[in-house]
């Protein structure tokens, strides 16, 4: 049955921030965070915020079916919880399970392998200057086209040598490789697009310097004092998937810490396509679809399709009145789309989105203990000027399911950066922190 939905308020200890300005994704200043800058909606400096939301003790499991590079992971260690995320994204998983994982016995020798690895590369590109070989030719268009030659010729020799490396150091190596990328890039390769049309001066020059000074960080983190922890694990899976859930084996939950991906039609996958083409994990664009936007919840136009649509649409529909009113959203949309030339899908995106979040849920009331607390960041949308009340349809979708929604507060005003752009809508939007408790799962969940 579902509850009553609870109006949003903006009783916080500050009041909700303008958002002007405001740098989200992972900190380029904090401990583990500052590892690689993931453009995720997760801002670092909330994490402790939502930590101070959930009442339980010291030693409790956090959950969160969104992990993505381990924000929650790494404040949930700090505060002596333990900590088992969810994360499709197999590279951004394995860097969020790298965090978390024990250090090597010696992290004060990660700087030093960098710095070798570095001497070995200089070797290496030495002999091919004389043979008057390339490995920079063999590189994806993408990779060629955002780099200075030189330059791509020392990151591809530095790269090589890590990937023939099977020690302790290797993967960290490697994440202060791929998190120097964006540094030393000759063309505009920020978030979320990646434009190697458009030249910039690199904001560091010297790609063999930056790798070892990300190795520095790295390295300091590595050597802090870490809280001791109940666990600390990181699955790749989609959590749609039930099969994703469990595996862990570290039993119930005692709570859930989470930011679902926003409607605002930012592809998480196509974002990281620099790192991933350079590291070889995909090639082409059909394999960055296939093996690793696949198990992402559908939050862009990119991955909607009509069957999917449809399909998501009928599930919903067991939903007593949320099911109705994404329905009517949904048409509005359509009409929105027909009206405009080449317009985006949103239509598609939103039914599909929204089931989604329903099978998240069911997962998640089935892996946590009765009674425990949830907190999730979540922002609203306004598609083609339709506002999309996210967070009250999730606390609705989360109702029917056995939770109870306890507040909706509202953090920050969010939108005003594109105040001049003329074809954007004119609809408030703003960033909410919901919190609901499971009182006790519904047995017969809807489909």
């Amino acid at each position: 049955m579902a509850t009553a939905a609870v109006p949003p308020s903006s009783d916080t200890a500050v009041g909700p921030a303008s958002g002007r300005g405001r740098r989200h994704g992972t900190s380029t200043s904090v401990p583990f965070d500052r590892w690689f800058r993931y453009p995720a909606g997760f801002a670092s400096d909330y994490v402790t915020a939502l930590l101070a939301n959930l009442d339980i003790s010291p030693g409790g499991v956090i959950i969160d079916c969104f992990t993505g590079s381990g924000v929650t992971g790494t404040a949930a260690r700090q505060a002596g919880y333990g900590f088992y995320g969810i994360e499709a994204h197999p590279l951004i998983a394995e860097l969020a399970q790298l965090k978390l994982q024990s250090p090597p016995e010696t992290p004060s020798r990660l700087a030093q392998e960098a710095a070798r690895t570095v001497e070995a590369a200089r070797s290496i590109l030495a002999q091919r200057l004389r043979s008057g070989k390339s490995r920079a030719e063999d590189q994806p268009d993408l990779i060629r086209r955002s780099f200075d030659g030189q330059h791509l010729e020392q990151l591809v020799a530095l790269r090589d040598l890590i990937k023939l490396r099977d020690d302790e150091y290797a993967p960290y190596l490697k994440w202060a490789l791929l998190a120097a990328l964006r540094d030393v890039a000759s063309v505009k390769v920020g978030w979320p697009y990646q434009r190697p049309a458009v030249s910039r001066k690199p904001v560091f020059t010297i790609p063999m310097q930056r790798f070892v000074e990300r190795a520095i960080l790295i390295e300091e983190d590595l050597q802090q004092d870490q809280p001791l922890q109940k666990t600390a694990i990181v699955l790749c899976g989609d959590a749609r998937d039930s099969n994703s859930w469990g595996r862990s084996g570290v039993g119930l939950s005692d709570g859930c810490v989470a930011s679902p991906p926003y409607l605002n039609n930012f592809d998480y996958a196509d974002a990281t396509r620099l790192e991933l083409y350079f590291w070889g994990e995909v090639t082409t664009w059909a394999q960055l679809c296939s093996g690793v936007r696949r198990g992402m919840i559908t939050a862009t136009t990119q991955q909607s399709s009509v069957l999917a649509a449809s399909r998501s649409s009928e599930r919903l529909m067991h939903l007593p009145g949320t099911g109705e009113q994404i329905g009517v959203l949904t048409k509005k949309l359509e009409m929105q789309r027909k009206s405009r030339d080449r317009g985006k899908e949103y239509d598609r995106v939103l039914p599909d989105y929204f089931a989604g979040i329903l099978q998240v849920l069911q997962n998640l009331a089935l892996n946590l203990k009765p009674g425990a607390p949830c907190v999730w960041l979540v922002g609203d949308s306004a598609p083609y000027g339709v506002y999309v009340d996210t967070p009250a349809i999730i606390g609705d979708i989360a109702g029917h399911l056995g939770f109870k929604v306890e507040s909706d507060v509202v953090l920050r005003h969010r939108g005003q950066r594109w105040g001049t752009n003329k074809n954007r809508h004119s609809v408030s939007l703003g960033e909410r922190l919901l919190r609901f408790r499971l009182e006790e799962p519904v047995e017969d969940q809807p489909v």
